[in-house]
């Protein structure tokens, strides 16, 4: 049983100030009456000291160190993918929740590790798939669970989008394996998530890769996938699309509906065509929103079920659990991309 934290705000720390940390301070601020911002951790020295002076909070350049003077409930950790095993179990030790970008980890094993860490620390594990709290994926999930497709016989998934060779040359660890992963793992982990999410349990996968940028690992691959439901589907991934970010993008195809939803990260619903009606298909056109970011607005979203879930009001919308799904999805591709073979999962039985 989780202790849960009803009178006071829940104190939390961010680790890793970079790209995607703005989303977080972000949603801290909006959640300023349940979520205090405590410390931050970094350890670009330039980085850290712009943070402490903006949020006027401690910093540390030790995860250790934070853990160790710091009485933290929650940290967020938006470091690069590879480090997140090892501050995971870290935190865990010491008896701390932990919030993890995505993907939560490089390696299967240490996904499973991360899992069992927060397990027998009696410690939360959530994994950030804001992804899933945008409006129009919102209405297709409803759709999906309302069996409105009938049996569902097609799907794709397009993410076409761009990373300059600046982009990788930024920092050492990004386009390695180790810390970082390619094109599906890191930018188009969210529509990896989407394959189990939205259709269900994968039966077997099948996949290739390419690597144009001066990078360790790929820049462009292919999926075919099928469903244990019977469903076939695909999936198509580049960070080559000249010159800007194009479509990310999800098609399912059904014996009683068609639906399409696109625009740069799936915030444009462009096909919406059932055999039945409900009274929802009247908010398809509100759901869509313009966006220039890929990241979404579904952060503070996410956040705002963390807060439940801390106050033990609601159970997570994504846990370590679900996390190691899409988790086994990307290693699956990974490992048939590099063996040119059909896996098929489960990974372990």
């Amino acid at each position: 049983m989780f202790e849960t934290i009803i009178d006071r705000k829940i104190r939390m720390a961010i680790v890793g100030c970079g790209r995607i940390a703005k989303n977080h301070f972000g949603s801290i601020e909006k959640h300023a009456n349940n979520v205090e911002l405590v410390a931050v951790c970094d350890v670009n020295v330039d980085v850290l000291e712009k943070h402490r002076q903006k949020y006027k909070v401690q910093a540390y350049g030790s995860l250790e160190a934070m853990l160790e003077q710091e009485e933290l409930d929650i940290v967020t950790l938006c470091t690069p993918s590879g480090m997140h095993p090892y501050q995971t179990e870290v935190a865990a030790a010491h008896g701390v929740h932990v919030m993890t970008e995505k993907p939560m980890a490089t390696r299967w094993s240490d996904g499973i590790a991360m899992v069992k860490a927060c397990d027998k620390a009696g410690v939360r594990l959530f994994v950030v798939k804001q992804n899933r709290r945008n409006s129009t994926l919102q209405l297709l999930k409803r759709a999906v669970q309302e069996k409105r497709f009938g049996q569902i016989r097609l799907v794709h998934l397009n993410v076409f989008w761009t990373r300059p060779q600046e982009y990788y040359d930024q920092a050492k660890w990004r386009g390695t394996w180790e810390l970082d992963g390619g094109a599906f793992m890191n930018q188009a982990s969210h529509y990896v998530d989407l394959i189990d999410w939205l259709i269900g349990p994968v039966d077997s996968i099948q996949a290739m890769t390419s690597t144009t940028r001066d990078i360790e690992v790929e820049d462009t691959g292919v999926l075919n996938i099928k469903w244990r439901n019977g469903a076939l589907g695909s999936m198509a991934v580049t960070m080559l699309t000249y010159p800007k970010n194009l479509e990310g993008s999800i098609t399912i195809l059904g014996d009683n509906g068609s639906v399409r939803v696109g625009g740069i990260a799936v915030n444009d619903i462009q096909l919406w065509e059932f055999k039945d009606e409900r009274d929802y298909d009247k908010d398809v056109a509100s759901a869509n929103y313009e966006t220039t970011s890929v990241y979404g607005f579904g952060h503070p979203l996410y956040y705002k079920n963390v807060v439940d879930v801390l106050r033990g009001k609601a159970e997570p919308e994504t846990d370590g659990r679900e996390g190691l799904k899409s988790l086994e999805l990307l290693i699956a591709a990974y490992l048939s991309a590099r063996d040119g073979r059909t896996i098929t999962l489960p990974l372990e039985y």
